[in-house]
């Protein structure tokens, strides 16, 4: 794998292509998954969602040629991203889901960008430009906007939501940290198939001890949700959100996840039925905003 590209060299069409395309998957999963709980429990869900990654992520890899081998060097970073970017995260936006609007859950996961900036400066060296600190600070006005003052005094169980969503969005960032400090020999198919081995584990333990309705009992709708689920969001966002962090900078790959949000609070006021209340609509506008000042073209011509 050759090194990580820094994106400020010219301009790159293909990481718009790349940013669009997981935006539209990570973004639908948010209703995808909402609708799977509806009938299957969480750890179930992860089991399933895991062992069907790894299975078609490894076995895509195979069949394209790519070694499945991973250097032993590469192993402690692999296992720690995974179970940042993989089992804390899904976890934790699993159970964030069943606590709040998914509307709400998926912005408030995706402060991501605030913390993978924040983390980048001590860890990789990182410093983010005047658009960068504008992007991120629109992006955590939205968070505030959205939460509102009355987070201030409400008590601790009304705040289980949103406290779990910014668990994921934390270990979402540092697993982002953790990938973007190694140069892969890897294919990334290959590196998120492995994370998904070792993740299911766990999670097919206690899937166990969880009561589970029978296939014949699920609705169609579940169906399709895990069908996107696993494809979409599982396999191909996920592998496809490895190669963008090599693209781009931290910084960049973390904020242009915003558009994320924006997809799935879409879903789900269309899917879901979720209302668009002005504090919903004013956190959107930020997002969009943030996105704006870190992706926008620079004066002449130039990113």
């Amino acid at each position: 794998m050759t090194a990580i590209a820094a994106s400020g060299t010219g301009r790159d069409p293909v990481k718009y292509l790349l940013i669009a395309a997981i935006s539209l998957f990570w973004g639908l999963n948010w209703p995808a998954v909402k609708t799977i709980l509806t009938q299957v429990p969480i750890f179930s869900l992860r089991a399933i969602g895991f062992t069907a990654g790894a299975v078609l992520l490894l076995g895509a890899a195979r069949l394209a040629g790519h070694r499945l081998r991973v250097e032993r060097g590469e192993w402690p970073a692999l296992v720690a991203a995974g179970l940042c970017n993989v089992l804390v995260f899904n976890l934790c936006t699993a159970l964030g889901q069943s606590l709040m609007a998914t509307s709400q859950a998926a912005i408030v996961a995706f402060t991501m960008p605030v913390w993978a900036t924040l983390l980048a400066i001590p860890l990789l060296g990182e410093r983010p430009g005047p658009r960068q600190i504008v992007g991120l600070a629109c992006g955590l006005s939205g968070l505030l906007i959205l939460l509102g003052p009355e987070a201030l005094t409400a008590p601790p169980s009304a705040l289980a939501g949103p406290a779990v969503m910014l668990v994921s969005a934390v270990a979402w960032a540092l697993g982002t940290i953790v990938m973007k400090r190694r140069v892969w020999r890897t294919h990334p198919m290959v590196i998120t198939g492995w994370q998904y081995v070792l993740c299911a584990l766990p999670m097919i333990g206690l899937a166990a001890t969880e009561a589970r309705p029978a296939l014949a009992e699920l609705h169609p709708a579940v169906w399709v949700g895990f069908a996107w689920h696993i494809v979409c969001s599982i396999c191909v966002a996920q592998a496809l959100w490895y190669v963008t962090v090599r693209r781009l900078t931290v910084g960049e790959a973390a904020v242009s996840t915003l558009l994320i949000p924006v997809v799935g609070v879409g879903g789900a006021v269309l899917l879901l039925g979720d209302p668009v209340t002005p504090r919903l609509a004013a956190a959107l506008v930020l997002i969009l905003a943030a996105v704006a000042c870190v992706l926008g073209p620079k004066p002449g011509g130039r990113r």
